[in-house]
């Protein structure tokens, strides 16, 4: 048992284009509270604004917290529970190719060593209404 805060953090990313203009947002919950943060960007990448409403998010929090972080993003999912592991072993490079988006990634490393994080995937635009929430929030963010 952990005696740490425990916090719901929702993320997503969105682009018009691909790459295009592109919006991230995340909702954080804490108890009673809850934070609704994000930004965007003139030119992106959907994955790219997945990794920075992660990022963003994990920012927010002031102490060490156990995290439970819902997303809809393989990419970010995979990232950050499977593939940067490998990638810090490897000089932060990919088997194949350059690693996209290594600054986002870098620093997402150094934020997620400070929580206790469960990652929970989330099927996009299935109903979810947290998910749909923050996706509305991450379309309004992008730049016209």
């Amino acid at each position: 048992m952990t005696n740490l805060p425990k916090v719901e953090i929702f993320t997503d990313g969105a682009c018009s284009g691909n790459p295009g203009p592109g919006g991230w947002a995340a909702i954080l919950r804490s108890g009673s509270k809850e934070m609704e943060i994000s930004g965007g960007e003139k030119e992106t990448t959907n994955n790219r604004m997945e990794v920075q409403a992660a990022l963003e998010a994990l920012r927010c929090l002031k102490k060490p917290s156990q995290v439970r972080f819902h997303t809809d993003s393989s990419y970010l999912l995979n990232g950050a529970t499977s593939w940067l592991e490998d990638w810090k072993k490897r000089n932060w490079k990919r088997k194949h190719g350059q690693l996209q988006n290594i600054d986002l990634w870098k620093e997402m490393d150094i934020e997620l060593a400070k929580h206790q994080v469960d990652w929970v995937w989330v099927k996009g635009h299935a109903g979810n209404p947290m998910n749909e929430r923050v996706d509305e929030l991450a379309r309004k963010a992008i730049p016209s």
